[in-house]
């Protein structure tokens, strides 16, 4: 698995089709999937956000937290713009970020208050795909991290 600047620099195209797809909105929204304790997805609504220095969540204490801590696999999925049917997809491993001036440098950029407990989660890419709906039918770019799929 690699970072999403990794990605980037590997496969800038899809990359930014990813971004785009993102943040249509404006801000960054999307679904997380994570793995309940018993195997079964669980989904949420979150925000990403795409920086110079990856692709970050910062997840409140609940549920995808715990799945996220227990067993860090997930899938990203994004919302479905107004003004069209194209979407994007990651999937990977969730990593907790330590490092405290990586975290305070991201907090200040995202805004995030001090006084609520949350942790910053990196999303490292095992998987990315875009899917564009042109004239002609669906369109498809797949990368998958050639360190995992042989």
């Amino acid at each position: 698995m690699i970072t999403w600047t990794e990605f980037s620099r590997q496969q800038p195209a899809l990359a930014d089709a990813g971004r785009r797809q993102f943040y249509h909105f404006g801000i960054g929204l999307a679904f997380l999937a994570t793995v309940r304790p018993g195997g079964a997805p669980r989904v949420h609504p979150v925000c990403p956000v795409v920086s110079d220095a990856g692709l970050h969540l910062l997840i409140m204490a609940g549920p995808k937290r715990q799945d996220l801590r227990r067993d860090g696999r997930y899938a990203l999925h994004t919302f479905a713009a107004e003004s069209s049917d194209d979407e994007g997809y990651l999937a990977g491993r969730a990593v907790r970020v330590t490092e405290r001036p990586l975290i305070s440098t991201l907090a200040a950029d995202m805004r995030a208050e001090t006084r609520v407990d949350w942790r910053l989660y990196e999303l490292m890419i095992e998987v990315a795909m875009a899917v564009r709906r042109g004239g002609s039918g669906p369109e498809y770019d797949i990368w998958r991290d050639p360190g995992v799929w042989q």
